[in-house]
């Protein structure tokens, strides 16, 4: 990311010209707009988009993915649990308020009673004011990814999220799915503040004045959030000029938005896993690994990521993607329907059985598409789906109570690390520790777990390697969820609206730093 203003921005300040002097307007369309205001309440893309504009981390990764210091200016290892990090002096909060370090230790304590965040933050033991813009970050243990755990810490207003609201309710409660005094009502130090909301129609944000970093040259001063779900019409607002950007892009629009000299397409290689889980707990014939093993030997995710992702996607054979630790080569993707029928025979049911199938319509690209595609190959094996889909909104929701047979869930690793992919889809639930939050499958493997959290503790990094190898390995053999592919991200924008400095692989665009021309 670009950290010093250009020789144009120094020019106009030279003659006395502020940057808002060069103010824009962003009129943003995203598929979905953020299910609730409070950053903690959901493990999300969604909601880490709204908190890179709202909130800034300790640290973030740049388009290299190398850290860059954000709320946190510098950081060193004090001793093999500790690591100390200096935080950034004379930073406002939306409210007025003086971000400190009692701050980020009233975040992490929220963050560990988080049901969704908690799992990332296991092995912190605790977060310590050393002095006011001082904290010590403890770690049960080495831990490697200090620095990649940090880049979740997106320190909240603990004055005012702290006493009661009018009714008598705790402005600090934590809530799934409720409405609470933090999911509507939002004091960060980011670039942007929240100053109106309709649920499922837009998002206004305004550009905060006291926004800490005068070094961004990000010039826009407004942006209306648009949520519009059907990617035809979100590329329509593009081409009629009703909207500046759109995420995500359908790659069944790659060419139009190509062929238009006003419009810039940008997609990345990317590393979110698209999956479905096989819920054993309420579909009994899943509880046999050959049932499970002939459900993902019958899903052509090659064909899928060819016919329907239109090849912006890659097939999955594994949740690591190439470059992560836990990549491993030999577990490629397995489509082959004779054996896929051999298998349900051999389990008993050569005759089939009934399922149900929930996935969203509006979170990732071409969902509904993927999903039907998915219940029209396994009725080539007799297993007949009632296939629900519904937009984002209801679907997490519906998501979280485990009660469908498959699921679908895509998963961006929070610490850009293949351990993460585990914690959070495959290992043995656990409400206490946050393990396996999301894991709907109710898959539970001990030496999978073992692993993982060895894993978390090896400084070796080839060691590290090799136990989350295995891991894929295990996880594989046993056919523990159906790997589909990993998604491109993808984004369009007007020639004038500059995304390609402010966007990354993990699609958290960095709006504060966008320059509209």
């Amino acid at each position: 990311m670009k950290t010093f203003k250009s020789k144009i921005a120094v020019a106009l300040m030279a003659a006395g010209l502020s940057f808002g002097a060069a103010a824009a307007n962003l009129n943003l369309a995203y598929d979905a707009d953020p299910v609730s205001m409070d950053p903690h309440e959901q493990l999300s893309g969604g909601t880490l988009q709204l908190s890179h504009m709202t909130f800034d981390p300790l640290i973030r990764f740049t388009q290299s993915m190398e850290f860059e210091p954000r709320l946190a200016t510098s950081w060193e290892r004090v001793d093999n649990n500790t690591m100390r990090f200096k935080l950034r002096e004379g930073v406002k909060f939306h409210s007025g308020n003086t971000f400190s370090a009692d701050d980020v230790v009233w975040t992490f304590k929220r963050l560990k009673s988080s049901a969704d965040f908690k799992g990332i933050f296991t092995p912190i033991v605790d977060i310590k004011k050393v002095d006011a813009n001082t904290v010590d970050v403890i770690t049960d243990g080495t831990y490697p990814l200090i620095e990649n755990v940090m880049t979740y810490v997106f320190p909240m207003d603990s004055k005012f999220y702290t006493g009661q609201t009018a009714d008598g309710k705790d402005k600090a409660e934590l809530k799934k799915n409720g409405s609470t005094f933090a999911s509507t009502n939002i004091s960060g130090t980011g670039a942007f503040k929240v100053v109106s909301r309709e649920q499922g129609v837009k998002v206004e944000f305004e550009r905060f004045a006291d926004y800490w970093d005068k070094d961004s040259e990000g010039n826009v001063d407004h942006i209306t959030l648009r949520p519009i779900k059907e990617d035809a019409t979100r590329v329509a607002a593009l081409l009629s000029g009703d909207v500046d950007m759109i995420a995500p892009v359908s790659p069944n629009d790659y060419q139009r938005i190509k062929s238009n000299d006003k419009l810039d397409l940008v997609t990345m290689p990317g590393t979110r896993v698209i999956t479905f889980q096989l819920n054993q707990k309420v579909a009994e014939p899943l509880r046999d690994a050959r049932v499970r093993q002939a459900i993902v030997y019958a899903v052509n995710n090659e064909g899928i990521a060819e016919k329907i992702m239109k090849g912006a996607a890659t097939p999955a054979g594994q949740q690591s993607p190439v470059g992560y630790a836990g990549y491993n080569e030999s577990l490629t993707p397995r489509y082959d329907l004779k054996k896929a029928q051999q298998l349900m025979k051999d389990a008993g049911y050569e005759n089939g059985f009934s399922i149900t199938m929930i996935a969203p319509n509006n979170r990732y690209v071409n969902d509904e598409k993927v999903a039907q595609a998915v219940a029209a190959m396994l009725a080539k094996i007799k297993i007949k789906v009632d296939l629900q889909t519904m937009p984002k909104a209801q679907y997490w929701p519906e998501f979280d109570k485990c009660e469908a047979g498959m699921l679908m869930i895509g998963w961006h690793p929070d610490t850009e690390d293949s351990a993460n992919f585990t914690e959070f889809l495959t290992m043995t639930r656990n409400a206490d520790t946050g393990k396996g939050q999301y894991n709907c499958g109710h898959y539970s493997n001990a030496e999978v777990d073992k692993l993982v959290e060895a894993a978390n503790t090896e400084t070796d990094l080839e060691k590290r390697s090799t136990m989350l190898k295995k891991v894929e390995e295990l996880l594989y053999n046993d056919a523990a969820f159906v790997p589909l592919y990993w998604q491109d991200p993808s984004w369009a924008a007007k020639k004038n609206v500059d995304i390609k400095p402010i966007v990354n692989g993990m699609d958290f665009p960095y709006l504060g730093d966008l320059v509209i021309k």
